[in-house]
């Protein structure tokens, strides 16, 4: 039957919201913690989803937890790189250290936060970067406050990591890790059996945890009601994308006939009032500007143009 997309928010949920020491792997490679900085014992807090305009879920805030030191982790799974993506990241990042605190609290019992982001898109593209000759951001991104002329990285009580999965090695890597992780969020689903020699531990759990010949019928309608409402999501965001860029070709358009019509009119030596000038700026009509312009040619006065 083959093995479900780890990215499914339910699987997600399934692997990682349920299994803390696969989740405390996960986090581990992600920040790397290693020796005395690992993450040993995870204790799940109460998730929350946000949703999208119209009913649609757009991202999943989909797990929370907070390891034995305090720190509390927001882990999520993103499938689009919607408007407003940072700033949202940042937000629930601020919004989950801020809410530990209680009325009279002192402010040293907050304890840090990092928010961890699993992009199933570029973030920071190679080419975007490259063209405004800006350093390549690495698959895996780690960012926190620096003082500029010291780079002291000091203020570490809200942090961020980013995976953006389009920027995974070609092949699958042999060392356990990040990149392994990316490996199976990316190529799970091409899968039939497990890889014979596929680390034991965390890695080979979370895909065993897939494996859909292990589902009950339940479990099986809740990953395809999941997967649906994904495809829903980005059936609806290439939808209002096309429209948006179709929307703007047609904006784009009309404001260069507009800047045209003002530019002929000033050529020809004809003067416009402001009241001329706001009626052209409000005009979104190409059909009616296409005529204005016409009508530029051998006119004497505004009135002759704006007909």
């Amino acid at each position: 039957m083959g093995f479900a997309d780890l990215k499914n928010d339910y699987i997600f949920r399934r692997i990682f919201g349920t299994h803390p020491d696969i989740l405390r792997r996960l986090l581990n490679d992600l920040l790397e913690r290693r020796d005395a900085q690992s993450i040993e014992q995870i204790e799940y807090l109460p998730g929350e989803q946000v949703p999208l305009a119209e009913g649609a879920k757009l991202s999943i805030l989909d797990v929370r937890c907070r390891d034995r030191g305090g720190t509390t982790f927001v882990v999520e799974m993103q499938l689009l790189h919607h408007p407003g993506f940072i700033n949202r990241v940042v937000y629930n990042a601020c919004k989950a250290y801020a809410g530990q605190l209680k009325e009279g609290d002192w402010y040293t019992k907050l304890s840090d936060v990092v928010a961890i982001s699993i992009c199933d898109f570029d973030l920071w593209p190679d080419k975007e970067q490259d063209k405004k000759g800006l350093p390549r951001v690495p698959m895996l991104s780690r960012w926190n406050m620096t003082e500029r002329a010291s780079s002291n990285h000091g203020l570490l009580q809200v942090q961020y990591a980013f995976l953006e999965l389009p920027k995974m090695p070609d092949r699958r890597p042999e060392v356990p890790g990040t990149d392994l992780w990316a490996w199976l969020f990316v190529h799970a689903t091409e899968l039939t059996e497990i890889p014979a020699d596929l680390t034991a531990g965390p890695y080979r759990d979370a895909l065993e945890l897939a494996n859909k010949a292990q589902f009950t019928v339940a479990e099986l309608q809740a990953y395809e009601k999941a997967r649906d409402e994904i495809r829903q999501v980005l059936e609806i965001a290439e939808a209002r994308w096309i429209e948006g860029r179709i929307k703007g070709e047609i904006e784009g358009r009309i404001k260069a006939k507009r800047e045209t019509l003002v530019r002929l009119i000033v050529r020809a030596g004809i003067a416009l009032t402001d009241e001329e000038l706001a009626r052209i700026e409000a005009c979104n009509d190409a059909d009616i500007l296409d005529g204005w312009i016409d009508r530029v040619f051998g006119a004497k006065a505004a009135a002759e143009v704006l007909t």
